[in-house]
């Protein structure tokens, strides 16, 4: 049987083709750029139904990989947690809370705990639909109607317009329609969008085709 090999994109590679993506460029002229087939760029995309995932970012308020491996050091030392803060200029806690995390003083490790902070950090978010009964229902019965998602979010916020609990963009709706979240919208309402789809597709890419936002 002959397997695919598997296709790696460094980090970098990575922003270009979402940018390149977002700007409405196709699959096929991507992949050119890079050696490849457009089979080999559609996964990166589908992951996230074509909507470009936040860059990771660490916060400046999270610990470091030099403070961590400061927290080691000082634990092999048998150095009190408060010294160590205090060394390190941080609250006792944060340093006792980022221990407790990793498995205590006798089996932390710097690399592995500043892993699972990066790990930690970019979980996805919880949906802005999750367990919002009515907005899921009245998204739904528009979708159905053939409502498009700006037309549900203008219509809502006309409806609601002091509950903001009750109201969301035209983007919640298509991360949540092309990122499916269990007990959100069900994936089935993609097909009453006017432009069905797998992954969403750049509107610089309509007007590419269409003509329009030429001189």
């Amino acid at each position: 049987m002959k397997y695919r090999r598997r296709i790696f994109f460094t980090d970098k590679q990575k922003s270009d083709i979402w940018d390149r993506w977002q700007r409405g460029e196709s699959m096929s002229s991507i992949g050119r750029l890079f050696d490849r087939e457009s089979s080999s760029i559609y996964p990166l995309l589908a992951r996230s139904g074509g909507i470009r995932p936040p860059d990771r970012v660490r916060s400046r308020l999270a610990l470091t990989l030099a403070e961590r491996e400061e927290i080691s050091r000082g634990l092999r030392a048998q150095a009190s947690l408060r010294s160590i803060a205090q060394a390190l200029k941080r609250p006792a806690s944060t340093i006792s809370r980022e221990v407790r995390r990793n498995g205590g003083a006798k089996l932390y490790r710097a690399a592995p705990s500043d892993a699972a902070a990066w790990d930690r950090a970019h979980r996805p978010k919880p949906c802005k639909l999750a367990g919002k009964v009515y907005l899921c229902r009245a998204i739904s019965a528009k979708l159905t109607r053939k409502w498009s998602p700006q037309q549900i979010a203008g219509w809502l916020m006309r409806k609601h317009p002091d509950e903001e609990d009750k109201r969301v963009s035209h983007e919640t709706i298509y991360r949540s329609l092309f990122i499916q979240t269990r007990g959100v919208l069900k994936k089935e309402l993609l097909a009453h969008l006017r432009a069905t789809r797998s992954i969403r597709r750049s509107r610089h890419a309509t007007l590419k085709r269409s003509g329009l936002g030429r001189f």
